[in-house]
């Protein structure tokens, strides 16, 4: 499955023009089923089908546990992105109102102002845990290291990365997309396929860390985000209400916008 194309493309470099050509990130839709229905269409880059739909779910809130599945298929014939999913009878019956929303909770829908955003995300998210120690230093070497796992990235120049390590500071897993929420998706879904959602501590994105992506993290217990620039206001007010910890790296700099404690100087 391609993640990259190659194209013709234009450069002016110091008044010259040249023609030469260069990889570019795939985006495609993957259409998500769930027990036989349409739910959502997200745009993405073709790959980790199964753990992307699997931290989308765990995501929206459909699901808690790998346990709640029965069954994820997906079908990457010509012409079809389709993934479904098939939720336990009990399950399906507990997240009921989930299924029957129009839209699905981690996207912002027109007119909706950020104390309802924060209000609606309340109702599957609760406050993580305080057990992380994240050392400064440490933080910054590991924010350092984002472009180790951006293979796709170095290819297009144009893929987000999303990065999960456990509370001994050791990797679980990795995953790029065009998309940067699609990103943590996969990331999640791989650590929560594996059975290791618990001991999953903090992640690192390649990106700004918007409310979208606090929601994520939160739903998979994650104590700490580290983002490569500043997050939104809405993500800091949703952080803070949930007791997550919000920084940003920037070369040698550490800028903390909530959860302190968890941070040793």
């Amino acid at each position: 499955m391609k993640v990259s194309q190659q194209q013709k493309f234009i450069v002016y470099k110091n008044g010259e023009r040249i023609l030469t050509d260069g990889a570019l990130i795939v985006e495609e839709p993957l259409s998500i089923r769930i027990q036989g229905n349409p739910y959502a269409v997200v745009m993405r880059t073709p790959g980790d089908e199964i753990p992307h739909v699997a931290g989308f779910c765990l995501a929206e809130g459909l699901i808690d546990t790998p346990e709640h599945i029965v069954t994820i298929g997906f079908c990457n014939e010509e012409e079809t992105n389709v993934a479904t999913v098939t939720l336990t009878e009990e399950r399906k019956k507990t997240v009921a109102g989930l299924l029957e929303r129009k839209g699905f909770v981690s996207q912002t829908s027109c007119g909706i102002c950020g104390k309802e955003v924060v209000k609606d995300l309340h109702q599957i998210t609760t406050p993580v845990k305080t057990a992380l120690r994240l050392p400064v230093d440490q933080a910054v070497q590991i924010a350092e290291r984002l472009s180790d796992f951006q293979p796709i990235h170095k290819q297009t120049r144009s893929a987000h990365a999303a990065i999960i390590f456990d509370y001994d500071f050791k990797f679980l897993a990795s995953a790029e997309d065009v998309g940067r929420h699609n990103a943590l998706d996969k990331a999640i879904g791989k650590v929560l396929m594996a059975g290791q959602i618990e001991s999953a501590a903090f992640g690192v994105m390649s990106s700004r860390l918007s409310y979208e992506l606090v929601q994520k993290a939160a739903r998979a217990g994650i104590e700490l985000m580290i983002g490569v620039s500043r997050p939104t206001s809405l993500a800091v007010d949703l952080a803070r209400s949930i007791n997550m910890t919000l920084v940003c790296a920037k070369d040698t700099d550490l800028m903390v916008f909530c959860g302190e404690n968890r941070l040793i100087s």
